[in-house]
């Protein structure tokens, strides 16, 4: 098969992995990589109102944290969370065609 649906950990949605250029899939192959995508996309802003979630619990516990180590730490996490979030808006808005080239070589 010259494309893939794969699980991103980070993400914690499959993402598509194109092997060649859109224009190279036939009609029925691209019909298909965006049904696939599309039911996959409208998993993201569940997935981003999860995230939002554990970005304000760790906010709390920030709030109230007076172990500098433990502080940095819940820092650092939010700033992890909110990366995520922001790779997710980015497939979320990505052209419904996934990608005009490759996603790999």
């Amino acid at each position: 098969m010259s494309y893939t649906f794969e699980y991103d950990n980070r993400l914690g949605i499959t993402i598509p992995d194109l092997h060649k250029f859109w224009d190279q899939y036939s009609k029925e192959e691209q019909a298909e990589i965006l049904f696939k995508w599309e039911k996959i996309r409208g998993t993201i802003p569940d997935r981003i109102k999860d995230l939002e979630i554990e970005i304000n619990n760790k906010q709390e516990q920030l709030n109230v944290e007076e172990n500098f180590e433990k502080s940095c730490q819940l820092n650092s996490d939010i700033a992890e969370l909110a990366s995520i979030i922001n790779d997710l808006w980015l497939w979320f808005r990505a052209n419904q065609r996934i990608d005009s080239g490759k996603t790999h070589a």
